[in-house]
């Protein structure tokens, strides 16, 4: 059975309507922003009682309870700019969080990848793309703090404390695993050489970075590519890890074109939702 027949056996089975999102620009550079860091949180929550020492279980699992409260702020904001959109009711953040179809969706393709290689959760490839999410969260934030969109502007003020937060428990644990024992280095030259050709997708620009530009709501992706890559390679250096020669290629995630694996994450994350609609605890 595919990822996508998946998602849609889910769906089926409990008959509940998936909604739709406008093309508008505005909704969707919210939504960008905002599935990032829900799909992150539910690959980081895999990780609840698996992760190699107490206190890195505790700290993923935060890191995680922090993303999610960014990740609700913005679909509030996104749900809130549909209805002035489409001039219908505001879809509030759990219609948006789980009743998209897989191709509304608008996360890097680098958050949904599995937690490891073949298969096998793998804590260097986790850190490894906390890191790089958290350096692109806490660039994004920063300059989201001068947002035309007050209520988003107030989100990033906040956000930006946990993204540093974020970013500097991911370095300590790269440079610690890169620079560390003769095996702890190879899994994680490992993990790079497999994430780093998703890095790219962060930083390309189109249609609707030049309509967060133009409005003033936010920056176009690849005004945040120098001092991405400027903090990235600085940690990677440090680790003495070798970074990868450039790829031609290019994953698609935030155009709504996911890898395998989202099909599968999805079904998981939406199960309960759409097969008790409205439900309560």
């Amino acid at each position: 059975m595919s990822a996508t027949t998946l998602t849609s056996a889910v769906v089926a089975g409990a008959q509940v309507p998936s909604i739709g999102v406008p093309a508008d620009a505005s909704v969707q550079y919210l939504l960008r922003l905002a599935d990032t860091m829900l799909i992150l949180t539910q690959r980081l929550s895999e990780w609840c009682g698996h992760a190699p020492v107490l206190e890195e279980d505790i700290a993923l699992t935060n890191m995680a309870l922090d993303l999610i409260g960014q990740a609700r702020a913005v679909l509030t904001l996104a749900g809130q700019r549909v209805a002035d959109v489409t001039g219908g009711a505001v879809l509030d953040e759990d219609q948006l969080a789980f009743l998209r179809d897989e191709r509304d969706y608008r996360n890097p393709t680098l958050v949904e990848l599995p937690n490891g290689l073949a298969g096998r959760p793998d804590f260097a490839f986790t850190v490894l793309r906390n890191l790089v999410v958290s350096t692109w969260l806490l660039a994004m934030w920063q300059h989201l703090a001068d947002s035309s969109n007050e209520e988003l502007a107030g989100i990033a003020g906040k956000a930006v404390k946990e993204a540093r937060y974020h970013q500097q428990h991911a370095a300590d644990w790269v440079v610690r695993l890169g620079d560390g024992t003769a095996e702890s280095a190879r899994r994680t030259q490992q993990a790079l050489d497999r994430l780093w050709r998703y890095v790219p997708e962060l930083f390309e620009d189109d249609a609707v970075d030049d309509a967060a530009v133009e409005s003033g709501l936010g920056p176009a992706s690849s005004q945040l590519k120098a001092a991405c890559e400027a903090a990235l390679l600085a940690v990677l250096a440090e680790a003495q890890l070798t970074v990868p020669a450039p790829s031609t290629f290019r994953s698609t995630g935030r155009r709504g074109v996911h890898s395998e694996h989202m099909g599968f994450l999805l079904a998981e994350m939406q199960h309960l939702p759409r097969s008790f609609p409205g439900g309560a605890w």
